[in-house]
C-alpha cells in the first residue's frame, strides 16, 4: 500500500468525528497516508449521517462525481457511520465497501478484498487509538448506542444498544492527552447520563456496586476532573430523563468542569414529546433547568429543537416558542423535522406539516434564540474570562483571534500580534451581540 492515500468526509455530530479519528488510525495501520485533497485520494471514506435527509442527499452528489473518477483511475470508495438500513440499501451498491461503524475491527478484511496482498488483524473499536484532528481539543467517546428509542431517531438502529466503554480505558486515554498538553476534553455519548448502566444491568445491581465494580457517569466525571490542574472538561449529550442530582453536584464542585450544559428538549409540547417517546414532561424539564441554574448561576445552557414534527399544531409550536423565550436558551441546534424511513415515527405518523410552515417555525425559534443569546452575552460585558483560541487571521498588523469561552460563547480578540492557536488567554469582554462577544487581552 506504499504511497496510497485516503480522504475522509464526515457528516453529522461529534460522535461521527470521533469515529472518523479511529477510522483514520485503522487506515494508517493498513499503510495509507491521509490527505486533505480529495482528488489525490486512492480511497475515499464517508462517515455518514442518516439523521437528516440533507446529509444523505449530499452523499448522492459525491457518488456521481466518484463514478466519473473511476472511469479514469483506480479509486476505492467506502461508506460507514450512522446509516439506516433503508439508506444502506439505496447506497451500498454505489460504494466498494460498506463498513458497520460498530465493527471497525473488520475493516482489515474489507480492505483485503480490495487489496488481497494485505494481511492485518485489528483491535476492537474502543481499543483503536484515534488520529486526533486537533492538537489541543479531543473528543473522547465513553459509550456508543442508545436505549431511548425516540420515535424520530435513527441512532438505536445504526449504532445499536448502549455499550459503555471501560472507565479504565477512558481515563487512560485522557491522562495521555493531558500529558501531551491538550486543553479541552469533550466526553461523547448519545446519552452520557446512562453511562455504566448497561454493565450494572448485566450484573443485576447498581452501577457502582457488586461484581466487577464500574463507575456511573457522575463518578467517572469526578475522576476525570481530578486528572489535571488546568483543562476544560465538557460532555455531550445529556438526556433530561437521566440527568441526576448527583451529576449537578459534581458539576457544581468540579475544578475543570465547564459550566456549560447541552440538554435537548426537542419540543415545548407534552403531546409532541409523547409522540417523540421522550420520557419526560415539560414540567419535569422546566424544574430541572431551575435546579441546574440554582446550583450553577452562571451556567450556559444549549438545547436541541425539532420544529414541524408530525402532527405539530400551531398551539404545539406556540408553547415551544414560549418555552424557548422563558427558559432563555442561548444556543439551540434547531432542525426542521425530516422523516427517516425505518424509524417508529415514519411508521406511525404522517409527515403532515408543510415545508413552508417548518421553515417559518424554524426562523421564529432561531430569531428568539438570537435575542436570548444577545441578552446572555451582554451579562458578560466588563467581566474577565479565559478564552481558548481556534483561528487567527492577520492583515496589516491587525490580528483577529477567534475562539470560545468555557461557556461555549464565541469570542473575537483583536491584537497587533497573533495569539497561539490552542492557547489559553485571559480576556475582558468589551462588547456583546447575538453571535458572540468582543474582548481585549488583560
Amino acid at each position: 500500500m506504499k504511497d496510497k492515500k485516503f480522504h475522509l468526509i464526515v457528516f453529522g455530530c461529534q460522535m461521527n468525528i470521533s469515529d472518523a479519528e479511529r477510522l483514520a488510525t485503522t487506515l494508517k495501520s493498513l499503510g495509507y497516508q491521509e490527505t486533505d485533497n480529495e482528488a489525490d485520494a486512492d480511497l475515499i471514506g464517508v462517515v455518514a449521517c442518516s439523521v437528516k435527509q440533507t446529509a444523505v442527499d449530499r452523499i448522492y452528489g459525491k457518488v456521481h462525481n466518484w463514478q466519473l473518477v473511476k472511469e479514469k483511475r483506480p479509486l476505492i470508495t467506502m461508506l460507514s457511520g450512522c446509516v439506516l438500513d433503508y439508506d444502506r440499501q439505496k447506497l451500498q451498491d454505489k460504494f466498494d465497501i460498506f463498513l458497520d461503524i460498530k465493527k471497525l475491527d473488520t475493516l482489515a478484511e474489507e480492505i483485503k478484498k480490495a487489496a488481497p496482498e494485505e494481511k492485518l488483524a485489528l483491535p476492537s473499536f474502543f481499543d483503536i487509538k484515534p488520529s486526533y484532528y486537533s492538537s489541543y481539543r479531543a473528543y473522547v467517546p465513553i459509550m456508543t448506542g442508545c436505549n431511548k428509542f425516540c420515535s424520530y431517531c435513527a441512532v438505536p438502529y445504526t449504532r445499536g444498544r448502549e455499550v459503555s466503554r471501560p472507565s479504565a480505558s477512558i481515563i487512560s486515554e485522557i491522562k495521555e492527552l493531558l500529558e501531551k498538553g491538550y486543553k479541552e476534553i469533550i466526553l461523547l455519548g448519545q446519552n452520557v447520563n446512562s453511562y455504566g448502566l448497561d454493565k450494572a444491568s448485566a450484573r443485576g445491581g447498581s452501577a457502582s456496586g457488586g461484581g466487577e465494580e464500574e463507575l456511573n457517569f457522575p463518578q467517572l466525571l469526578k475522576q476525570i476532573d481530578n486528572l489535571g490542574d488546568h483543562f476544560w472538561l465538557k460532555f455531550l449529550t445529556s438526556h433530561p430523563y437521566d440527568m441526576s442530582d448527583e451529576l449537578i453536584e459534581v458539576m457544581k464542585h468540579g475544578e475543570n468542569i465547564n459550566h456549560y450544559l447541552h440538554l435537548p428538549v426537542q419540543s415545548g409540547s407534552d403531546e409532541i414529546l409523547k409522540k417523540m417517546n421522550r420520557h419526560y414532561s415539560i414540567e419535569h424539564y422546566t424544574e430541572l433547568i431551575k435546579k441546574i441554574r440554582t446550583a450553577l448561576p452562571d451556567v450556559s445552557i444549549s438545547t436541541d429543537l425539532i420544529v414541524g414534527f408530525a402532527g405539530e399544531t400551531e398551539a404545539d409550536f406556540k408553547v415551544t416558542e414560549k418555552l424557548v423565550r422563558d427558559l432563555k436558551f442561548n444556543l439551540s441546534f434547531t432542525s426542521q423535522y425530516s422523516q427517516r424511513t425505518g424509524t417508529v415515527a415514519a411508521k406511525l405518523y404522517p409527515d403532515d406539516v408543510s415545508q413552508e410552515t417548518k421553515k417559518e417555525r424554524f426562523n421564529i425559534v432561531n430569531n428568539q434564540i438570537g435575542k436570548n443569546a444577545k441578552l446572555y452575552n451582554q451579562t458578560l460585558v466588563g467581566k474577565t474570562f479565559e478564552a481558548l483560541i481556534d483561528v487567527v487571521n492577520c492583515e496589516e498588523k491587525k490580528c483577529k483571534n477567534i475562539g470560545k469561552l468555557a461557556n461555549y460563547t464565541a469570542v473575537h480578540v483583536i491584537t497587533k500580534e497573533p495569539l497561539k492557536v490552542g492557547g489559553f488567554y485571559q480576556v475582558k469582554i468589551t462588547q456583546a451581540d447575538a453571535w458572540g462577544v468582543l474582548a481585549n487581552l488583560t
